[in-house]
């Protein structure tokens, strides 16, 4: 499979908000975020960002929030700090992918151990 502009796309989204969001926002309702990804689509019009917080839901949810309202200044910033002839619209959502996983390997070890007494 051929190495598509959108994925070159994704991954410098991916990088350069990284960068913006831990270095450079200074919202205090932004929690630890990490951007794990970004998916946008095929004509390079909208992107949705995949984003991973450290805390509780309330955390998440003002992190998300507050990232969804400086959705301008991104945007700005993207356009500055790249060569894109269009900077996507962007749209920020929990990852929970980590919770996740924590969850299923805390599972798995239950199973083990219950089936370890039997």
């Amino acid at each position: 499979m051929a190495y598509k502009r959108a994925d070159r796309v994704n991954a410098l989204l991916q990088r350069e908000l990284g960068m913006i969001i831990s270095e450079e926002l200074r919202d205090p309702r932004i929690a630890f975020a990490t951007v794990t990804g970004v998916e946008i689509t095929s004509d390079l019009r909208t992107a949705k960002v995949h984003v991973s917080v450290l805390g509780d839901e309330e955390q998440v949810k003002s992190t998300i929030t507050a990232l969804n309202e400086a959705r301008p200044y991104l945007r700005h910033e993207i356009g500055e700090r790249t060569e894109l002839r269009y900077v996507p619209d962007l749209t920020f959502v929990s990852d929970q992918t980590a919770e996740r996983a924590a969850r299923i390997s805390t599972l798995l070890r239950e199973a083990r151990e219950r089936e370890g007494r039997s």
